[in-house]
């Protein structure tokens, strides 16, 4: 056990003990008593009592934090051009950007009309003066002057620009009320619909809003329709998703002809389409010749994901004819997917997957569902096939992603050798390569900067005709760069640097290495630190040979007594180490503001690019998923402790970090090695992970299945989720001394809050009431906001204010102070 809070003056009486009710929960003849299910009852002055006795705990266990906390907090702010503006971005008669001032949460949108319908040259917008006939057509300074918590749920616009749609939450749910405003006079119209999803838009021609409804398990799974100018009780549900699985979300195509639904669960996908002339159809009876109903492009097969996306490529078929295409990208055949571009001047349809030709296909090199010989190969392995386009060719990894098609030009999205990458090329040039039966030229984007790991992404291109693309360049050292794109003339130029004052990139070096964990597999690891501070990384150079470095991970054994030892002989450093690995999601590079104070005192800031994340693509994601969820954790403790084995960092000086899904990996990683964290920061952790899945009447469970297994209905799943959720797997001191012949557990540092839909608050707060049972030899503590959801405080000062709390705490463990 620590001695941290009896450092800082706290004592067993400060610490709230949570009285003992026991609920019994039988599953499948096994039987678990849970002692803190009634902090479920969130209206209880009980469980409001020990809310406030947390936060009470908290704030004196850090008091002694709040000059570090005012210091962190003014370098942030000092690095930050509080009275900024965003590049222009055309949306057709209009051109839209944000500005951001000094002193004030909140940024408000502003626009300026084109100069003439060839106009794609943003204008220059300057803190200075406004432009010439700038207006504001949305100002959430103002809109959220009378709430404590205000996040958008976006915006949208018809064709005209006349008619602006809003979506506000001023609780944290997530549950979104939808405004109109004519901005021709401000007015703001009666048309109000409440508690909806985020994402409500309006069609071209200023009539109809559609939007999405949840059910009572708050699954987003009805199409409403709205008639500008009538009441809401007037509404129509337009289509509904049975299937408790699926999450729907509606939108308007990007040729602007169609009305798209889309509805997938974890694993299965189906894109509908209705004609926007056919929309008077969805209100009439389905006898009525003239009813009209959403249609899917390819019928749902389980297992099965795929999108759509419509174009056309112009004048360019026989007789100078328009070829209409469908592009869909879909994983029928292959794990990683493939991207099928469908001539639809060929057919009519009804179509099928696999139909058109085959632009791009990801490998099955380690994929379960691939041929047996692929299953075998590892996931690391260069990847060959003769569709694919020659910048892909030799990919580990290989995930394609999206093909966008543009007038004048096409866009190609994918995954490689564990990062991001996007590539383009003219419209002209693909369509003669697919006609011609060769693989498409596409040359990749925006990877010429030296010395970093780059992340790019397009950015900001939702214009159709634009002549010019736009794109994203970022790292962990690289603040972003916005740049732009002609592929006709070969200009590419910097529009903008996100400017980062009182800076200097040089100053910092970031790499990525390798580990080898405990099953043979490599785990990329990206390392950042400031030069000069950090002896065992300084020597190392961002080369491609650099860059293939591998460490092993030591067995765990010889890390029982890590925090017993000295280290600060051995060149180590104190680390910042997180992960994700949850939902095929993947931690790419990107930078922040609020990380040059750690690193300035001499701090590594790790990433494990875990099992379970999209790193490498779909076979990374299974293999850390469902019954190889602990995969997920192995890699975590494996990474950290090749780390520390390789005398990188200082076990007694490394403190991990993870939110929700990442939260789990947090409590599981304290549990099974605890000797290897000075302190955890679990953010919004899902830590009581099996009983909520294991309830299908909670929001999420049911669409959590495919994730995680079904525990309600399958006993290997329920045994396996047994052996790992945090909550129900808490290891006593005694029990901690026997195991690694140390009682150590890391102190444990929770966020969370009480209007969070996705992590109810209820997970962390039975969490921290088991660990500081006496006895139990753990030192927790919770800061729970009351006014927030799961992504934590709205305003940029408040979030600023949090993350300096947050790394002050972080420091502080490290004895950095």
């Amino acid at each position: 056990m620590t001695d941290y809070f009896a450092s800082h003056g706290v004592t067993s009486a400060d610490i709230p003990q949570a009285h003992k009710d026991p609920h019994i929960r039988v599953h499948h003849g096994r039987e678990f008593i849970d002692n803190y299910e009634w902090l479920r009852d969130k209206e209880s002055w009980e469980v409001q009592d020990f809310v406030s006795a947390h936060n009470r705990l908290t704030d004196k266990v850090t008091s002694h934090l709040a000059g570090l906390k005012r210091t962190l907090f003014t370098e942030l702010k000092g690095r930050v051009q509080e009275t900024d503006m965003s590049v222009p971005t055309r949306i057709g008669d209009y051109w839209y950007f944000a500005r951001t001032e000094e002193g004030k949460q909140y940024g408000k949108q502003c626009r300026v009309p084109v100069r003439d319908v060839d106009d794609w040259t943003a204008p220059k917008v300057t803190a200075q003066k406004n432009l010439e006939d700038e207006e504001v057509i949305f100002d959430a300074n103002a809109e959220a002057q009378n709430y404590d918590f205000f996040r958008s749920g976006g915006m949208d616009l018809d064709k005209s620009g006349r008619y602006l749609v809003y979506s506000i939450d001023t609780s944290g749910d997530e549950r979104y009320d939808v405004h109109m405003r004519d901005l021709s006079t401000g007015e703001e119209l009666p048309d109000i619909i409440t508690g909806v999803s985020a994402g409500a838009f309006i069609t071209m021609d200023g009539q109809w809003i559609f939007y999405v409804r949840t059910d009572d398990a708050w699954r987003p799974c009805e199409v409403w329709l709205h008639r500008v100018g009538t009441t809401v009780d007037e509404d129509t549900m337009v289509w509904r998703e049975e299937d408790e699985r699926f999450w729907v979300g509606a939108g308007l195509s990007f040729d602007e002809q169609r009305i798209i639904v889309e509805t997938s669960s974890k694993t299965t996908s189906e894109v509908l389409h209705l004609a926007v002339e056919d929309i008077p159809g969805l209100l009439l009876a389905d006898d009525d010749p003239r009813a009209r109903r959403f249609e899917p492009f390819i019928p749902r097969r389980d297992g099965v994901e795929y999108d759509v996306s419509f174009a056309r490529f112009e004048g360019m078929g026989a007789d100078g004819a328009d070829v209409p295409v469908a592009v869909v990208v879909h994983n029928v055949a292959h794990p990683n997917f493939e991207i099928d571009l469908i001539d639809m001047s060929e057919s009519a349809g009804p179509y099928k997957l696999t139909d058109g030709t085959c632009i791009a296909v990801g490998s099955d090199y380690a994929c379960e569902e691939a041929a047996e010989e692929d299953r075998s190969r590892s996931v690391s392995e260069p990847y060959y096939n003769p569709a694919n386009p020659d910048i892909v060719q030799g990919a580990a990894g290989l995930q394609v992603g999206g093909l966008g098609i543009y007038k004048h030009f096409i866009t190609f999205s994918y995954r490689a050798n564990g990062l991001h990458h996007s590539a383009i090329m003219s419209k002209a040039q693909a369509y003669r390569d697919w006609k011609a039966g060769r693989p498409l030229s596409f040359s990749v984007l925006g990877e010429n900067v030296d010395g970093v790991i780059p992340s790019v992404g397009f950015s900001a291109n939702p214009s159709y005709d634009a002549p010019v693309v736009r794109y994203a360049v970022t790292s962990y050292t690289h603040p972003s760069q916005l740049c732009e794109l002609n592929p006709l003339t070969g200009e590419d130029y910097v529009l903008k640097e996100a400017s980062v004052l009182n800076y200097h990139q040089d100053d910092y070096a970031e790499r990525r290495i390798w580990v080898e964990v405990r099953d043979g597999v490599h785990v990329p690891v990206s390392l950042v630190w400031k030069r000069g501070l950090v002896p065992s990384l300084d020597h190392m150079t961002l080369s491609s040979d650099a860059n293939d470095m591998v460490l092993s991970a030591p067995e765990l054994s010889d890390m029982f007594r890590a925090q017993d030892g000295d280290f600060s002989g051995n060149g180590s450093s104190p680390m910042f180490i997180t992960g994700y690995g949850s939902y095929e999601s993947s931690s790419n590079p990107g930078f922040s503001v609020a990380r040059p104070s750690m690193m300035d005192r001499g701090v590594i800031f790790a990433v494990a690019h875990i099992r379970g994340g999209g790193e490498m693509g779909r076979a990374w994601y299974e293999q850390g998923r469902r019954l190889k969820k602990k995969n997920t954790f192995f890699d975590f403790v494996d990474v950290t402790a090749a780390l520390q084995y390789a005398g990188i960092a200082d076990p007694r000086r490394t403190v991990a970090n993870g939110g929700s899904a990442g939260g789990l990996l947090m409590g599981t990683v304290a549990n099974i090695a605890p000797f290897l964290y000075a302190g955890i920061e679990a953010d919004v952790p899902f830590v009581d992970a099996l009983t909520t899945i294991l309830d299908e009447n909670l929001p999420l469970t049911v669409t959590e299945w495919d994730e995680w297994g079904d525990p309600l209905h399958d006993e290997r799943v329920y045994d396996y989720m047994k052996s790992y959720t945090p909550y129900e797997n808490v290891p006593t001191a005694q029990e901690r001394k026997k195991a690694f012949g140390t009682d150590h557990f890391p102190v444990i540092f929770i966020t969370t809050s009480m209007n969070d839909t996705r992590v109810y608050y209820v997970e962390p707060m039975k969490w921290v009431a088991r660990m500081s049972e006496l006895g139990m030899g753990i030192e927790a503590f919770a800061k729970i906001e009351v006014e927030a959801g799961h992504g934590g405080v709205s305003g940029r000062y408040k979030q600023w204010d949090e993350v300096s709390f947050e790394n002050a705490w972080c420091l502080d463990i490290m004895g950095i102070c």
